[in-house]
């Protein structure tokens, strides 16, 4: 047997440059439920790496619980717990569906078409901005401005508080990266101050009321139940934070790999690829590392026995590249999606009742924002060192200068 590379996966160091693809692969092949030692936390954990287990745990919530210690990878104090259970990433069933009911509609293919006109001007008007003197700073001038302009005008956050959204996330999911926070009680500050946020626009809301997503919210009931200040502020916060976080995420990796494997100029010949080539830099580098569930009782994962209160740690990255599932699933390749069904097997957008809610608006905005890029930039290369988030749950990037040759845009000649 060969020896596993020795990676920590809780040590967010080890998430940076990407997935740690050659410790995931052993996992894999050797050891794909594998007993993780985390003294920091005090106790360990299940890493589950493999597709095919990685569904199972989902698909069976009665089982494997999202709620009794949340999704979440560290852990939770007696006074935060119940706090935290209010997220609905952080319940089961049958309450997580009834609370999930409240702001589907929201989000169904039907809906999110309809914002694509606006996202399309927004998304010009980025690029447009973005690609003047022929150099830009991508992370922040491209791919974070999309996304938090979208979630925010779908919440009816004000212009003037956006901003200040954008610090705030990058203050709660960057706990472990010292230039972000410091502690998590910096983080919990933040929240807090989300919070704040929250009900200023649910007060305005009511004396004001407008047809969006916080009119669900406040409108809304759960078994005849209208959500409390306090759910009301968890789900505001939720839809903030993955709707502008994890897009962003995914649109800076996109174009680090475009960039990095030489592929940009094949999507820029073949503009046909851009679907296929977003599902792969879905697969290939998802937002989001891991997600915790509880054992509710002893049960059994890929063969290894588990007992009831264990930790099970979902890494998504791991098991979009399995095998077993696709062919060289370590390699970028933007025309995977002309052999393989990219779209449904890879796992950034999780499986079974948690799939993400935000799936289809996250495509759409990945699509607007890849085209306007395409259509403008020519020739990218890095200029300066790309800077990576410090953290064992959000794969981010945090800077990526490029410079490149500028297109004229539409109905421009010269």
């Amino acid at each position: 047997m060969s020896q596993c590379p020795h990676v920590d996966l809780t040590d967010p160091d080890a998430y940076a440059g990407g997935m740690p693809r050659e410790a995931f692969s052993y996992l894999r092949r050797e050891e794909p439920v594998y007993w993780h030692e985390d003294p920091a936390q005090g106790r360990g954990f299940w890493a589950v790496t493999r597709h095919a287990d990685l569904d199972y745990v989902s698909k069976n919530p009665q089982i494997f619980s999202s709620e009794v210690e949340t999704c979440f990878l560290h852990e939770h104090d007696e006074e935060t717990l119940p706090f935290m259970q209010l997220q609905l990433i952080n319940m089961d069933p049958p309450k997580h569906l009834k609370y999930r009911r409240l702001v589907r509609n929201a989000f169904t293919p039907k809906a999110v078409d309809s914002y694509e006109s606006r996202f399309r001007d927004i998304a010009r008007g980025i690029v447009d901005a973005a690609v003047e003197g022929g150099r830009c700073e991508f992370v922040e001038d491209v791919a974070a401005e999309l996304p938090l302009i979208a979630i925010c005008e779908l919440m009816g956050v004000p212009l003037e508080k956006r901003r200040r959204i954008f610090e705030l996330t990058n203050i709660m999911i960057g706990m472990d990266d010292p230039e972000l926070a410091t502690t998590q009680e910096d983080g919990m500050v933040a929240m807090m101050e989300m919070f704040g946020i929250a009900q200023e626009l649910a007060a305005d809301h009511r004396a004001h009321p407008r047809d969006d997503i916080v009119n669900v919210l406040l409108t809304g009931t759960v078994e005849d139940e209208p959500l409390t200040d306090e759910e009301f502020c968890y789900f505001f916060l939720m839809l903030v934070v993955a709707g502008n976080e994890t897009t962003r995420t995914v649109t800076s990796h996109g174009m680090r790999l475009l960039m990095e494997t030489g592929q940009y100029q094949a999507l820029q010949d073949h503009p046909e690829l851009l679907e296929g080539a977003i599902e792969e830099c879905l697969r290939y580098n998802p937002a989001v590392i891991a997600f915790r569930r509880t054992a509710l009782e002893d049960a059994e994962i890929g063969g290894q026995r588990i007992k009831k209160g264990e930790k099970v740690h979902l890494f998504y990255g791991a098991a979009s590249a399995d095998e077993a599932v696709f062919e060289d699933g370590d390699r970028f390749d933007i025309t995977r999606a002309s052999r393989e069904d990219v779209r449904n097997n890879h796992r950034a957008f999780g499986i079974g009742e948690h799939f993400c809610m935000g799936s289809h608006l996250a495509r759409l905005e990945l699509r607007v924002i890849f085209e306007e890029i395409l259509s403008r930039i020519a020739n990218p290369e890095f200029d300066g060192d790309i800077r990576w988030l410090r953290s064992n749950f959000i794969n981010g990037i945090k800077q990526m200068p490029i410079r490149f040759d500028v297109l004229p845009a539409a109905g421009e000649h010269g």
